[in-house]
């Protein structure tokens, strides 16, 4: 397993390593034990542990296992945060013998599938290795065109790539390679909550916090009986698939009905939806300090809808003192769909089911609203009631 950027944070490396090794040994072992349920008759999956080498980490498997059920423990190590890389590898003794032939097995399956282009990728950490890195390459090159019919080197745009790191502890030898999201493990960044809506923008921009090293809490404002309780089972799905990435923190579900209600019936119609974002700040600030987070995160983009210019942006986020973070700001809804395709929120964002953001709104909302404006219309409110009895409300889901 690779990781990029974290390699470059000097002296506070040692605790980024420890953060992912931490955050590969869940994935791991969450995967593992579905792979355990799903074929039982194949030995256990066991991780025991995490190595670190500079660059690198390396988890071992235990042997017996399918070659199609290690391809699925390295996709699920490849959707860590921090790793830029994942590949399942052979290691083989410090022996340039046991080199050869490892090469050998991984060019031979991959042109058993087809494959007829190869190129050798060595690094040698281990300078006490009798072999340079281009000794390596010209004499295992030299063996597998022998040895492998119909495999040819093409260094520019080769079908495989194998992978040789030769190391203190042996030889690694890879051919596939999973490529990870990159960014920062989550948790080296501190805590935010999230505003979950079930639509297409906020899964997003949870998975982009997350890429950051945020840990998240999802926040879902619940507005029974407008949104029903298939709308609540979106919201619990999409953050099932966001575990998948690292989200570890529980769904926080907030009754909102009375105080959409209340907007609705008492507050100007153009500055209903204001008005609601408002009173949804104010609650996931509360939120935020009884849960220790520092920020608040949410799916929106500047201009898409009317409560996103940037008039409405800061009225808004007036009312709290916490950081909010919008990770989709400059991104248009073509990239945001084509993200959420990549993370695998789409299919379920699109669920006809509505949530409270679809309710009651007006047909002409305020675009350019000023917070005196939309104190005025609070003022029709009984505000810190209001946002009290959701904050005491809100929990996991039922």
């Amino acid at each position: 397993m690779r990781y990029g950027e974290l390699g470059l944070k000097g002296g506070n490396r040692p605790h980024f390593e420890r953060v992912l090794a931490r955050n590969v040994q869940r994935a791991l072992a969450r995967a593992a034990e579905a792979e355990t349920a799903a074929a039982p008759k194949v030995p256990a999956v066991t991780v025991t542990g995490v190595g670190t080498s500079r660059g690198r980490l390396a988890v071992p498997l235990e042997p017996g296992l399918e070659p199609a059920g290690v391809a699925r423990l390295a996709a699920a190590a490849a959707r860590v945060f921090g790793l830029v890389g994942v590949a399942p590898a052979r290691r083989v003794p410090l022996q340039i013998d046991a080199l050869v032939e490892a090469v050998v097995t991984v060019a031979a399956e991959a042109r058993a599938q087809g494959e007829k282009t190869f190129k050798l990728e060595v690094r040698r950490p281990n300078k006490a290795f009798p072999l340079t890195s281009p000794e390596v390459a010209a004499r295992v090159g030299r063996t597998v065109l022998e040895r492998v019919p119909g495999l040819e080197v093409d260094v520019h745009e080769p079908g495989l790539r194998i992978g040789v790191e030769i190391r203190q502890d042996g030889v690694y030898v890879y051919g596939r390679e999973f490529p990870g999201p990159g960014g920062l493990p989550v948790g080296t960044s501190g805590r935010a909550v999230a505003l979950i809506s079930g639509g297409i923008d906020s899964p997003v921009a949870i998975w982009m916090a997350m890429k950051r090293g945020l840990e998240v809490v999802p926040l879902h404002f619940w507005s029974y009986p407008y949104t029903g309780e298939r709308a609540r089972q979106k919201v619990a799905d999409l953050c099932s698939v966001l575990e998948n990435w690292g989200l570890s923190e529980k769904l926080v579900v907030c009754p909102f009905t009375e105080i959409q209600t209340a907007i609705r019936d008492r507050c100007p119609e153009t500055l209903r939806v204001t008005v609601m974002r408002r009173m949804m700040m104010r609650i996931a600030a509360e939120v935020a300090r009884s849960r220790g987070a520092l920020a608040i995160v949410t799916g929106e983009s500047l201009g898409q809808v009317a409560s996103q210019t940037l008039e409405s942006l800061a009225v808004i986020g007036a009312v709290t003192d916490l950081p909010v973070l919008r990770p989709l700001i400059g991104l248009d809804k073509e990239e945001i769909i084509s993200r959420a395709r990549a993370i695998g929120t789409f299919d379920l964002s699109i669920q006809p089911y509505e949530d409270c953001c679809s309710l009651f709104v007006p047909a002409h909302p305020a675009t350019r609203p000023t917070v005196a404006q939309a104190e005025a219309a609070e003022r029709a409110l009984d505000v810190r009631a209001l946002v009290d009895r959701a904050v005491r409300g809100s929990g996991p889901p039922a």
